[in-house]
């Protein structure tokens, strides 16, 4: 197998592991020489580590991008209090992606801590969800929440995103809302969702962005 790998061997970036995935997946597999064993866990562990053939820096991989649906946001002393009622929009993506999670809304006065659970789906099938807890101050910029794996969406099909967040502090809101969104090469388009029980649609309300991959 060594044979085999010899061309692209110090390819892998082994550093980039942590000692216990290093300990417990490559260092037993009978591939690296008792040296490079050695000086792999010296370099972990050591003051002094000693040089390495493999490469030691992560690899940059895609950069998330965010579709935000709004022009703009605004606060009003009655309107979207955060109180576990569920925020829902419908999406389809003329292209394939990877949704890894949501940009949401503030709190608009202090700090205040709140409970939030995001989901997508599809059909009524859960694909993904997240259940967390965040202190927010009162910034009108978005915070993202973001789903364990990302999720592969199929262009040209809708799915919904939701979220549901419980706290006793009224939020910022979406205004002017886009029906279609260009992100480079990929066109969003928005409508809807029948799961909505908090007044989120497209001109207006929750989930502001989508995060993505592409």
């Amino acid at each position: 197998m060594r044979h085999v790998l010899v061309p692209v061997l110090y390819l892998v970036r082994i550093p980039t592991m942590t000692l216990e995935e290093f300990a417990n997946g490559a260092a037993q597999l009978d591939i690296l020489t008792l040296e490079e064993t050695h000086n792999i866990f010296l370099w972990y562990t050591a003051a002094n580590r000693p040089p390495l053939d493999f490469l030691l820096t992560k690899r940059r991989g895609l950069a998330p991008q965010r579709c935000h649906r709004f022009q703009s946001s605004a606060y009003c002393s009655n309107q979207w209090c955060y109180r576990g009622c569920c925020n829902s929009i419908q999406f389809v993506a003329d292209w394939r992606v990877f949704v890894a999670g949501l940009g949401l809304y503030r709190f608009s006065s202090g700090k205040a801590e709140y409970s939030v659970k995001i989901e997508l789906t599809r059909l009524g099938v859960v694909l993904a969800q997240n259940l967390t807890r965040f202190m927010s101050d009162s910034s009108s910029s978005t915070f993202q929440v973001w789903f364990k794996h990302p999720v592969q969406v199929e262009q040209d099909t809708f799915y919904t995103a939701s979220a549901m967040l419980d706290g006793s502090e009224l939020s910022y809101f979406g205004q002017e809302g886009l029906t279609e969104v260009q992100c480079r090469k990929v066109t969003f388009q928005f409508q809807c969702s029948s799961d909505s029980t908090n007044g989120t649609g497209v001109q207006g309300g929750q989930i502001p962005e989508l995060i993505f991959y592409a």
